[in-house]
């Protein structure tokens, strides 16, 4: 619950918000976007900018208030309703957050603190592409919920992204972050690659 102070604060913040939302039209524009965003195949992406969008159509302040009633606890939430705003504001907050809270919130909290991977596969393929062969790459992750994800992709493509993490690694390891028989490993297979691409050169 909030104490006096916080509920101070909080009134503040929804009437700041009411009036951010007063002009006509801005309440379906806000739908509007809630609808987009949540029926969007790229869900996870959009969540992420969400905040940010709300921000510009209401105000850098209205913006983050809004998506924080719509994910902060319901008896934080049910607290609004003692706040004097318009009807048919408070009426649109209730519906926006049993319609769009849940999976806002659960998306947010999967940005903020990404699942870890317990274990890894990786397995080549050759593809028949314009009638060319095409070394190609499946990555699979699985995380720690043990549901896999998958990605497919040619080799350059997965070179590339070795190449990557080691580069963004490699400046801030210490003594002792790698076994000496990854590194092994890692010399290994830097040796056959350039054996098996030295005819480039």
């Amino acid at each position: 619950m909030l104490d006096h102070e916080e509920k101070f604060l909080f009134k503040e913040e929804i009437l700041h918000l009411s009036n951010a939302v007063a002009e006509p039209g801005v309440l379906d524009n806000v739908e509007d976007l809630l609808t987009d965003v949540i029926t969007s195949p790229r869900f996870d992406s959009e969540v992420f900018t969400l905040e940010r969008s709300l921000q510009v159509m209401l105000g850098p302040r209205a913006g983050t208030t809004l998506v924080g009633l719509l994910t902060v606890a319901p008896e934080v939430f049910d607290e609004v309703a003692e706040v004097r705003i318009p009807s048919e504001v408070h009426e649109r907050l209730v519906a926006w957050r049993a319609r769009f809270g849940l999976a806002i919130d659960n998306a947010l909290n999967f940005l903020n603190n990404p699942d870890g991977i317990q274990g890894h596969n990786f397995a080549t393929q050759v593809a028949h592409v314009d009638d060319r062969r095409v070394l190609q790459g499946r990555l699979t992750l699985v995380r720690y919920n043990n549901e896999p994800q998958f990605f497919m992709a040619d080799a350059s493509v997965f070179l590339s992204l070795v190449a990557d993490i080691m580069e963004r690694l490699g400046p801030y390891l210490e003594p002792d972050a790698v076994e000496a028989d990854t590194l092994g490993r890692l010399r290994d297979a830097i040796a056959l690659i350039e054996r098996k691409t030295a005819s480039r050169t």
